[in-house]
């Protein structure tokens, strides 16, 4: 994990993305000798997600250029983290921008390469600038929609990212709303479940799963959009399909699950 200069940087905006810039040439710099990113698309435009999600994206995979929304809400940072695991461990390189309550150890037990991580948690007033700073030397860049925070992103600042990606053929992961998205992703009837306890698995005990409905629309999706139902996080920490008996991992399996609860 690489974890930004832009945290804490002075307001200007020129110290900003120098801080950026500086970032992703200490990313350029570990990256060397590293292997590239495999191709697993015919057309060598997909990064891999895990095989629970990848049933559910078109193309199997996360399809470079494009943009792709997680929409806010319980399950929204357990999902994002999906996301990136397989892209990761696979080569490629990711930064999440404006998530400082983002947690490290849920990620790392999702199955994020954190080595190929950068964090910036706190953009300040240029977002927009140091995301596409970004986009131009990242694999996938996830960033933190501002009207979470009670203020509105504009119309151009989202066309103008969606754009950077599409140019560098990166993925751009916005969290939260984001009209125009090429794809949106969201969480639906999050359920807990324990160690021990009542029918099904419910009850007492500490928890060790969370069973979510996945929802997936927009392009090239029927209106009606897709659905699948996932363990976010399954009984190790990893995201597992549902109904898939998976080790649990015991107390360690437990105490990934709480953090995965904390960090949403």
């Amino acid at each position: 994990m690489v974890e930004g200069a832009v945290a804490g940087a002075p307001a200007d905006p020129r110290s900003r993305l120098a801080a950026a810039r500086g970032l992703l040439r200490r990313l350029d710099a570990r990256a060397v000798g590293a292997h590239p990113v495999p191709e697993p698309g015919a057309d060598g435009r997909l990064l891999p997600v895990v095989p629970p999600l990848a049933g559910l994206l078109p193309g199997g995979g996360l399809r470079r250029g494009s943009t792709v929304a997680v929409a806010a809400g319980a399950g929204s940072t357990s999902l994002l983290l999906a996301l990136l695991a397989e892209a990761s461990v696979a080569g490629a390189w990711a930064a999440v921008v404006g998530r400082p309550e983002l947690g490290l150890v849920a990620a790392a037990e999702t199955g994020v390469a954190l080595e190929r991580v950068a964090l910036v948690p706190y953009p300040g007033a240029d977002l927009v600038a140091v995301t596409a700073a970004l986009l131009d030397g990242l694999h996938l860049v996830a960033v933190a929609c501002p009207a979470e925070r009670g203020s509105a992103l504009r119309a151009a600042d989202r066309q103008r990212l969606s754009a950077r990606a599409r140019q560098r053929g990166a993925v751009l992961l916005p969290l939260g709303l984001w009209p125009g998205a090429d794809l949106e992703l969201g969480c639906e009837q999050g359920e807990w479940r324990g160690v021990a306890g009542g029918a099904g698995g419910a009850g007492g005990g500490r928890l060790r799963t969370r069973r979510v409905e996945v929802r997936l629309r927009g392009r090239g999706v029927a209106p009606a959009g897709r659905r699948t139902r996932l363990l976010l996080p399954g009984a190790a920490g990893l995201p597992a399909a549902a109904g898939v008996d998976v080790a649990p991992g015991g107390a360690a399996g437990a105490a990934a699950a709480l953090r995965h609860r904390e960090a949403g």
